[in-house]
């Protein structure tokens, strides 16, 4: 029992660590700016990007393959593993990077800030 209330402590004291970080420590740590615009850092570039400029920094220094931003999924039989694709779902945009065989939310495998989730068409991308 003691072992599972120490595994639990140390997950959530992991799910909040950014809390505890200045701005620009962690590449896609985001910062709120007016309202609902927030800005997420790039550690390669040592700037604030908006979400969309952040995201293609991150696809150009990946190793797989950039496709076109589009309504439509690449291919499958055509696409890799580490491939990123730029969703235009109609709520809005949203970076796909393929990982494990199939497409997934970029922030779902490189944990950047939970915001990103809900930025543009992320939220609703699978539905």
């Amino acid at each position: 029992m003691k072992l599972f209330l120490m595994m639990l402590i140390l997950i959530a004291g992991n799910a909040y660590a950014d809390l505890d970080l200045a701005p620009g420590e962690r590449d896609g740590q985001v910062q709120v700016l007016d309202g609902d615009q927030f800005v997420a850092w790039d550690s390669i570039q040592e700037q604030w990007l908006l979400p969309e400029d952040f995201w293609r920094s991150f696809a150009e220094r990946k190793r797989g393959r950039i496709w076109p931003s589009s309504t439509d999924f690449p291919p499958y039989a055509e696409v890799n593993e580490h491939d990123t694709f730029l969703y235009q779902h109609e709520s809005g945009p949203c970076l796909m990077y393929f990982f494990h065989k199939r497409w997934r939310r970029a922030n779902d495998v490189w944990r950047w800030s939970p915001a990103f989730n809900a930025y543009g068409g992320c939220a609703n991308v699978f539905d």
